[in-house]
């Protein structure tokens, strides 16, 4: 990926406060990152390493998971949150991953060194994941596991969406699923055990995030940063009173990164970006 090889992510590091989807910027990068990967070898089945930015070579063979497939796991807005990881190479340390899917971030944190024990239910997707550990040569730094995180230890109904296996979740995380869904029982683990010691987590949990948010105990916030995808205005609106509560700080992707100062501030659904938690007076973007 050409735009990859010159220095977009160092880049992207230096204008964090033009992250936002509606600025001039945003648009232009948004565009060249999609024309320059649809000539990719990211497209190829493939096992191909193609040189990724800093983060050496990468290899991640095309996979199509319904209605989306794995070139929609390079989109900008990911793009952002491999340059954030990259810019804290040096500061983190014993991280989790928790909705792995493919493993691209889980190989992507590895790659700049982090510890990294990733959380993942889907069966196809934990499989293809740990192939794709083996082809990027990182198995000592990522520990796949194979179960979802909520707040208890247990087990619980996973609900597979086959139209778009990105969007399978724990049955109860989404109000309407749609389409041919499976149904399987998958093994579930409490966030107070998943992240003690952890310094650095991103969450991809599909209208789950709020339940796992909460079951972190409160004690872990003051080592603990977080990136996590908000599904809902509801979600959103909880997640806000709740670390507001806390005296957590709440950095919106939709404001470039800026500490949330209302309600308004937080992201609601993916199209708006993710949002940073932690209880730093900001958004680390340099080393």
């Amino acid at each position: 990926m050409k735009i990859a090889q010159n220095t977009l992510f160092e880049a992207l590091q230096t204008v964090s406060e033009q992250h936002a989807r509606h600025t001039p910027l945003y648009a232009v990068l948004e565009t060249c990152c999609y024309d320059s990967l649809k000539t990719s070898d990211f497209r190829s089945k493939e096992e191909i390493q193609v040189p990724f930015g800093p983060f050496g070579t990468l290899c991640m063979p095309y996979h199509k998971m319904g209605a989306i497939d794995s070139i929609d796991l390079f989109g900008l807005d990911e793009l952002i949150l491999f340059s954030f990881y990259h810019a804290n190479r040096n500061r983190y340390r014993q991280v989790v991953d928790i909705g792995a899917n493919l493993g691209l971030h889980s190989i992507l944190m590895a790659k700049c060194g982090f510890n990294v024990t990733s959380y993942e239910p889907d069966d196809i997707h934990f499989d293809l994941f740990k192939a794709r550990i083996a082809l990027n040569d990182v198995s000592g730094k990522v520990t796949p596991v194979k179960a979802a995180v909520s707040d208890e230890n247990g087990e619980s109904e996973f609900i597979r969406v086959e139209g778009n296996t990105t969007g399978s979740h724990l049955a109860g995380a989404k109000s309407d699923p749609y389409g041919d869904l499976t149904r399987y029982v998958v093994k579930v683990l409490a966030a107070e055990d998943v992240f003690k010691n952890v310094d650095f987590a991103k969450i991809d949990a599909e209208g789950h995030e709020v339940v796992i948010l909460k079951a972190v105990p409160k004690e872990y916030w003051q080592n603990l940063d977080v990136v996590v995808e908000v599904g809902t205005a509801e979600n959103a609106k909880e997640i806000y009173d709740y670390f507001t509560a806390l005296d957590v700080g709440l950095f919106s992707q939709k404001t470039g990164w800026q500490k949330a100062a209302t309600l308004e501030d937080i992201p609601v659904s993916y199209k708006e970006g993710s949002l940073f938690i932690s209880s730093n007076s900001k958004m680390p973007w340099s080393e």
